[in-house]
C-alpha cells in the first residue's frame, strides 16, 4: 500500500488556538451523530453520482467522479443498515468517515463552481481543475485505505466496493492529464486572429460544438457569463484570453447563428395610455438616496449599501455622515457589494430590464479591450461582416437581426464604434429609422445612439443625408416611447459638439419635437428630452428659438417631476430668456417651491434661476420673489443644508432680497409692496 498522504482532520482543526477571548468560555458545537453522518455521506454520494457535466469536454472528468460516487453510495447504504442495527460506529471509523464527508463536500463544491462558470473559462482553467480533482481523489483514496472496515463488520462485497473505489481514486490521482487539445486549439485560434487571419467558418463551428455552444441562446449566455466574469476579475491569468473570446463569440454569433433577437433585447415600450409599466425593482435593490435601481452597489463604513454614483455625490457635497442612519462615518471608504450586484443582475435578466454598467467598469473593460490585439481584430472582422450583410438584407426580419448585432457591438468600447462607423454603417441605418417594424426601428435608432458617442461618428451622422430629419421623425412618429427616448438621447449626444449644437438649435423641427416629448412623454422620455434641451440652451443664439417653441412653459410643467427642468430654466435665464420666464403666470412661485422641495441639483438650479431673473429684470422679478410666502425661510434653509454652489446662490438671492427691502423702506414703500411675512431671519442678516 502506498504511503498515506497527510490529511487535515477535524480534530486538528478544532485544536487551533482561538483568537476570541469570549469564545474560550463557549462550549464547542455539537458534532452530528453517527446516523446523521452516514445519512449525509449517502446523500452527498448520490448527489455526486447524478452530477451532469456543464460542458462536453468535462464529461470524462465528471463521469469519473460519478463512478466513484456510485460505489460509495452503495457502500454507505450498507453502512446505514449496519449502524441501525448495532448503534454507534467505532471511534476510529467515525473520525475517518467525518474526513471522508469533508472530501465529498469539496468534490461537491467543485461541481457547483463549475456549474456557475462560463464554458470557455472552464476550458481555460481545465489544468487547474484537473489538479484540484487529482488532489481530492488522492485524499479520498488515503481515507478509504485508513477506514477500519474490519471493525465495521462489513460484508465482503461491500469491502470489495470500497477497495475498488480506493484503487480507482489512486489511479486517477497518479495519472496527470495532458492539456486538452481543445484548449490548445482555442488559444491557437486567438493567436491567428492577432495575425489578422479570419477564422474558417467550418473550423469555428466545430470548435464551438466541442465547447457546447451550438445555438444563438447558448452563444448569448456564454457572452454574458464571460463579460460578468471579466468584470468580477474571476481569473487574472486568463483575462486577456477571455476578452478575446468575447469578441470571437460575437463574431461567431453573427456568422454561425442568425436568429431573431431575444425579446428582452428588442422589447417594445408600451404607450403612455397603456396601464402596463416596467416592473418596479424591489426596495432592497434600490439606492436609499436616489431610490433608483443600483448599478454599482457599495457598502459605506456604517454598513449601509448605496449606489456608488449617489454616495460619491453625497460625499462631494462636503458631508461625512451616513445618509440613512445619520451617524458620522469613521472613514469615507467604499467597499463593492458583489453579492448584491449579482442579485441585481439576476433580477434584471429575469424581468427583461437593461442592466447599465457603471462607468468605472465600462472604462476598465474598454481599456483592457484596447490593449488586446486579438479582441480588436475580431471586432473589426465582426463590424465588417455585419455591415456587408446589412447591405444585402432586403427583408425587415433579416435587417432586424443584423442591426440588433450592430447595436450590441457598438454598445461598449470606442474601438467597436470606430470599426462599425468606418465600415459604413451610418448611411445604411438612416433609412431604417422610417421602418414601420417596431423592433427594427428601435434597434436602428439605438445603434445610431451608441455610435454617436464617438466623436468621429457624430460627424458621420450629422453629414449623412437625412439623418437629422430621420431622428426628428422618430421623436414625432416613433412606434414606441423607447425609440422616441433614444432619438432624444441621440440629439443630446450630437449636441455635445459646439458646431452641431448650434445647427440643431436652429432646426425648429428638432426643438418642437423635444418640447412635445417633455409635455407628453413618460418620465424617462421627459428626462432625455429635457437633457437635450439643456444642451441646446448652452448656445446663446439658440435661446430665442427655444423660447418661441415654448421650452420655458414645458420645463415649468415638468419641474416637479424632473430635476433637469430647473436647470433648463436657469440656462434660459442666463442667456436671454429671463423675460419669457417671468411672463409665465406662477413661474417664480414654482421655482421657489422647487428650491424648497426638489433634489439637491434641482434646488441648486432653481436658486440659480431666481438669482439670474432678479439680476436681469431687477425690481420686477424681485417683487415676485418676495411676494412668495416663506421665500426667506427657504433661502435660510438652503444656506444651511444645500451644496456649496446652492449655498452661494442662496446667499446671493438673500442679499438681493435684503437690498430690495432696504430700498423699499427708504422710499417709504415697504409696507405697501412687501408682505408682513417677509421679515428676514437673523441668520440671513450676515453679509
Amino acid at each position: 500500500m502506498a504511503k498515506p498522504r497527510a490529511v487535515v482532520t477535524t480534530a486538528c482543526a478544532s485544536a487551533a488556538p482561538s483568537t476570541s477571548y469570549a469564545s474560550a468560555f463557549l462550549p464547542p458545537p455539537p458534532s452530528p451523530s453517527d446516523g446523521d453522518l452516514l445519512r449525509s455521506l449517502h446523500r452527498l454520494a448520490r448527489d455526486l453520482s447524478a452530477a451532469d457535466a456543464p460542458a462536453p469536454f468535462l464529461r470524462a472528468a465528471f463521469a469519473s467522479v460519478s463512478r466513484r460516487a456510485r460505489l460509495l453510495a452503495a457502500a454507505f447504504d450498507d453502512l446505514l443498515l449496519c449502524a441501525a442495527g448495532e448503534g454507534d460506529l467505532p471511534r476510529s471509523a467515525s473520525l475517518c468517515l467525518r474526513e471522508v464527508l469533508l472530501v465529498l463536500q469539496r468534490f461537491k463544491a467543485v461541481v457547483a463552481d463549475c456549474a456557475t462558470r462560463s464554458r470557455t473559462l472552464l476550458l481555460l482553467q481545465s489544468d487547474e481543475m484537473d489538479a484540484e480533482l487529482r488532489d481530492l481523489h488522492h485524499d479520498l483514496a488515503t481515507l478509504l485505505d485508513l477506514l477500519p472496515v474490519v471493525e465495521l463488520g462489513l460484508a465482503d462485497d461491500v469491502m470489495d466496493l470500497l477497495a475498488l473505489a480506493s484503487r480507482q481514486c489512486r489511479r486517477c490521482a497518479s495519472a496527470a492529464e495532458p492539456e486538452p487539445a481543445l484548449k490548445t486549439t482555442v488559444l491557437s485560434l486567438i493567436e491567428e486572429i492577432e495575425r489578422e487571419i479570419v477564422p474558417e467558418r467550418e473550423r469555428l463551428e466545430e470548435i464551438l460544438e466541442e465547447v457546447g455552444i451550438n445555438d444563438p441562446a447558448s452563444c448569448s449566455d456564454e457572452i454574458e457569463s464571460l463579460e460578468r466574469e471579466i468584470g468580477d476579475r474571476a481569473s487574472e491569468r486568463w483575462t486577456a484570453a477571455m476578452i478575446a473570446l468575447v469578441g470571437l463569440l460575437r463574431y461567431a454569433k453573427c456568422v454561425l447563428f442568425s436568429a431573431t433577437p431575444r425579446p428582452s433585447d428588442s422589447k417594445a415600450d408600451v404607450d403612455v395610455e397603456d396601464d402596463e409599466e416596467s416592473p418596479a425593482p424591489p426596495p432592497d435593490l434600490r439606492c436609499p438616496i436616489s431610490l433608483d435601481l443600483m448599478r454599482d452597489p457599495v457598502v459605506a463604513a456604517s454598513g449601509q449599501t448605496y449606489d456608488r454614483e449617489s454616495i460619491d455625490r453625497w460625499f462631494s457635497s462636503g458631508k461625512s455622515t451616513c445618509p440613512k442612519t445619520g451617524q458620522v462615518l469613521a472613514n469615507l471608504e467604499l467597499v463593492p457589494n458583489k453579492s448584491l450586484k449579482n442579485l441585481i443582475s439576476k433580477w434584471c435578466r429575469e424581468n427583461g430590464v437593461a442592466m447599465e454598467v457603471c462607468e468605472a467598469s465600462k472604462s476598465e473593460q474598454a481599456q483592457a479591450v484596447a490593449a488586446n490585439k486579438a479582441a480588436l481584430e475580431v471586432a473589426r472582422m465582426t463590424a465588417s461582416y455585419l455591415v456587408k450583410k446589412l447591405s444585402v438584407s432586403f427583408s425587415p426580419d433579416a435587417a432586424n437581426r443584423v442591426v440588433h448585432e450592430i447595436r450590441l457591438l457598438s454598445k461598449s468600447g470606442s474601438d467597436n464604434r470606430a470599426f462599425v462607423g468606418e465600415a459604413g454603417a451610418v448611411p445604411m441605418l438612416v433609412p431604417l429609422l422610417y421602418s414601420e417594424d417596431a423592433g427594427l426601428q428601435l434597434n436602428a435608432v439605438t445603434a445610431l445612439l451608441n455610435l454617436s458617442i464617438l466623436e468621429a461618428n457624430k460627424k458621420r451622422i450629422m453629414h449623412a443625408d437625412g439623418a437629422v430629419e430621420a431622428v426628428t421623425h422618430i421623436m414625432s412618429s416613433g412606434t414606441t416611447w423607447r425609440a422616441k427616448e433614444n432619438a432624444a438621447a441621440a440629439v443630446l449626444s450630437l449636441a455635445s459638439v459646439h458646431t452641431y449644437r448650434r445647427r440643431l438649435g436652429r432646426n425648429s423641427s428638432v426643438v418642437e419635437k423635444l418640447v412635445h416629448l417633455v409635455r407628453t412623454g413618460p418620465t424617462s422620455t421627459k428626462k432625455d428630452a429635457l437633457a437635450a434641451l439643456l444642451s441646446l440652451a448652452g448656445e446663446r443664439e439658440n435661446v430665442g428659438k427655444l423660447v418661441e417653441a415654448g421650452v420655458a412653459e414645458a420645463a415649468l410643467s415638468a419641474i416637479s417631476d424632473e430635476e433637469t427642468a430647473a436647470a433648463v430654466l436657469a440656462a434660459l435665464a442666463k442667456r436671454g430668456g429671463a423675460e419669457a420666464i417671468v411672463n409665465i403666470d406662477g413661474a417664480v412661485a414654482r421655482l421657489v417651491a422647487e428650491m424648497r422641495r426638489g433634489t439637491e441639483w434641482a434646488r441648486e438650479s432653481a436658486t440659480a434661476a431666481l438669482v439670474l431673473l432678479c439680476r436681469r429684470l431687477g425690481a420686477r422679478a424681485v417683487t415676485q420673489v418676495m411676494g412668495v410666502a416663506g421665500v426667506e425661510w427657504a433661502i435660510w434653509e438652503l444656506m444651511g443644508t444645500g451644496t456649496d454652489r446652492a449655498r452661494r446662490k442662496a446667499a446671493s438671492l438673500g442679499r438681493i432680497c435684503r437690498r430690495w427691502a432696504a430700498a423699499s423702506a427708504a422710499d417709504g414703500e415697504r409696507g405697501a409692496e412687501c408682505p408682513a411675512s417677509s421679515v428676514v431671519p437673523p441668520a440671513m442678516m450676515a453679509s
